[in-house]
């Protein structure tokens, strides 16, 4: 598999990119910029911000990074204000931050994990989308990329983490409703909405290759294994690309031949 691609097709772009320093944020901010890009990555905790800056630097990549916890409105609007300074502007947002405090029967979510999840997940995304397009418009053009899951669609398969899955499904539809006040302005917006894919986040789901879990989740895999990072990363590349000038308001699922259907 290719993490990269041969032509600068990003070149002169600059992208903003959160929860950024690891698993899928990480390696969609490692392929924006071995594309071209100019790429300001985030992190809640300084030190993650620190370890991403240094291997993505050592790859000889332009990019920058900032703590930025995005349900808090002075971490969203600093990083923000220092990609402007940095760079010179913003042309591209992936929104690919997320919380998830609540693993078990949905009804069992306490209101106060709800209220993190629905805050972080869908709050702050939309937040963040409205804070930034200014800084898009200003430049013409952009595109902006939000990273729901396959939970979003089906819970049959994820029902210890339904009020997760449920934030996500609000992304796919929040995707469709921005286009309307996007397009006139140039921007495009689409998502992607991973499976399984080997993160920290989601490990529960794949560590353990003989739990029944994970036997069950590779059994509704048509593809028989689950993805690295790296294989979110090419789509994301694409969508904020010219290569899908012509595509907005779309969700793209990233999961091995499972049946997507709302």
């Amino acid at each position: 598999m290719s993490s990269t691609s041969s032509a600068k097709k990003l070149a002169g772009k600059v992208a903003i990119v959160t929860a950024s320093s690891d698993g899928i944020g990480y390696a969609i901010a490692e392929r924006l910029g071995m594309d071209g890009a100019k790429v300001m990555i985030s992190s809640r905790k300084q030190k993650n911000v620190a370890s991403a800056l240094e291997k993505l630097k050592a790859k000889n990549l332009d990019v920058d990074g900032v703590v930025c916890h995005v349900a808090k409105n002075e971490d969203r609007r600093k990083m923000i204000q220092q990609t402007v300074e940095r760079f010179g502007g913003i042309d591209i947002l992936v929104s690919n931050a997320a919380a998830n405090p609540h693993f078990g029967p949905l009804l069992d979510c306490t209101e106060e994990a709800w209220d993190k999840i629905f805050d972080t997940n869908v709050k702050a995304t939309f937040l963040l989308v409205k804070e930034v397009v200014p800084h898009i418009e200003a430049r013409g053009e952009g595109s902006i990329v939000l990273v729901a899951s396959l939970a979003g669609y089906s819970q049959a398969h994820f029902r210890m983490i339904g009020a997760y899955s449920i934030s996500k499904t609000t992304l796919l539809g929040l995707t469709k409703g921005l286009v309307y006040d996007l397009s006139p302005k140039n921007i495009r917006v689409n998502c992607i909405a991973p499976g399984v894919i080997k993160t920290h986040f989601s490990e529960a789901l794949w560590k353990n290759e003989e739990s029944s879990a994970t036997q069950m989740q590779l059994a509704q895999t048509p593809l028989r294994r689950f993805a690295e990072p790296s294989e979110c990363a090419g789509t994301v590349s694409f969508l904020v690309s010219d290569d899908s000038s012509y595509i907005t308001g779309e969700t793209i699922v990233i999961a091995g031949g499972v049946d997507a259907r709302l």
